[in-house]
């Protein structure tokens, strides 16, 4: 079940929208499709994004998949748990899954993403 509070892309990311903050992660659609994951390339710490930039790479048993931020911005956290145990975007990927959170530079741009109703409408037509 998509958590109904987050803000969704059509290329499988999703935010989750704290004020000026954004804690991002890749979808159960996405996941399921990459297969068993294996490996996360994750964002520096302090690294400035435009929307649309490579965020992260995945590696799974199946391919290897760039992850793009849904929102300019800076990181500030990493999940580094996703170091040693890759397979939490697999088995949580809403919650212990998540990529990185970033300080969010230009609030307007998530009137660019998906609601949780419009990504599942989306979904349906892939």
């Amino acid at each position: 079940m998509l958590p109904q509070n987050f803000y969704y892309t059509k290329d499988h990311e999703w935010a989750a929208i704290d004020g000026d903050i954004a804690t991002i992660g890749i979808t159960d659609y996405a996941q399921h499709s990459l297969g068993e994951i294996t490996y996360i390339e994750l964002p520096s710490a302090k690294k400035h994004l435009k929307a649309h930039d490579i965020l992260a790479v995945v590696e799974s048993s199946k391919a290897a998949s760039d992850v793009y931020s849904p929102l300019a911005g800076t990181v500030f956290a990493v999940n580094d748990e996703l170091s040693s145990r890759p397979e939490l975007m697999n088995n949580d990927c809403y919650n212990d899954g998540w990529i990185c959170k970033i300080k969010i530079s230009s609030p307007a741009e998530v009137k660019n993403l998906m609601t949780a109703a419009q990504y599942e409408a989306y979904l349906k037509k892939i």
